[in-house]
């Protein structure tokens, strides 16, 4: 099949599947990661088809939002790679990609490795951080009504990944829990070049929501 075609019908199944999603886990956050995927791959060796399937199916379906269950998301996605007819070791490499990615992956073991998951991670975790990711912490944060800071409950900085999954903490919380460890977490330099910047600016909003919280600005 043509991979102009493959694309546009996965794009297709995505946006439908994705209707009504939270909004910061949405079809602008999907195309959002896709297009920096792509811009990422293109100073690494890597297999753009399997990036650009990846990174289109990597939240398909959301644990988070299945009652936490992690094998949904890559069901689904094979499932629907399964019915147009792609090849299988392209179809288990999407697979692989999209169980291990995760930051919550992360904090247990990881079974899998590849330069294409790597582009693709790091493109999720760059629209984890910065402007965007501020917004969707706090867009998430209002969806599951969490408050937004409580200076009486600390940051857990040694979470497991069933701590971190069942977590009902501040947003606050989440920029130390995660989003502040992402800049050196990133695997490309491309990547790793755009978290300093979204990095530096988070830094900046939280000196600036401390100061305002104290009545001091």
């Amino acid at each position: 099949m043509n991979r102009t075609i493959i694309i546009e019908q996965t794009i297709a199944f995505v946006k439908d599947s994705l209707k009504g999603a939270e909004s910061g886990h949405d079809w602008w956050h999907i195309e959002r990661v896709w297009k920096t995927a792509i811009n990422l791959a293109s100073t690494e060796k890597a297999d753009l088809l399997i990036v650009e399937l990846a990174a289109l199916l990597h939240d398909i379906a959301d644990p988070k939002f299945h009652n936490g269950d992690e094998e949904i998301g890559p069901a689904t996605a094979v499932t629907f790679l399964k019915s147009i007819d792609l090849e299988d070791d392209v179809i288990f490499h999407v697979e692989q990609i999209i169980r291990n990615m995760s930051w919550k992956s992360s904090l247990g073991k990881i079974n899998f490795r590849s330069k294409e998951l790597e582009i693709v991670q790091d493109a999720d975790r760059l629209d984890a951080i910065g402007a965007i990711g501020l917004a969707r912490a706090f867009t998430y944060g209002g969806y599951k009504n969490r408050e937004l800071y409580n200076p009486e409950i600390p940051p857990n900085l040694s979470m497991t990944k069933e701590e971190y999954k069942k977590s009902t903490a501040p947003t606050i919380n989440h920029f130390y829990e995660k989003l502040l460890l992402l800049k050196d977490k990133m695997n490309t330099e491309s990547g790793k070049i755009r978290a300093e910047e979204r990095h530096r600016f988070m830094e900046k909003f939280l000196e600036q929501f401390y100061a305002e919280w104290n009545g001091e600005k």
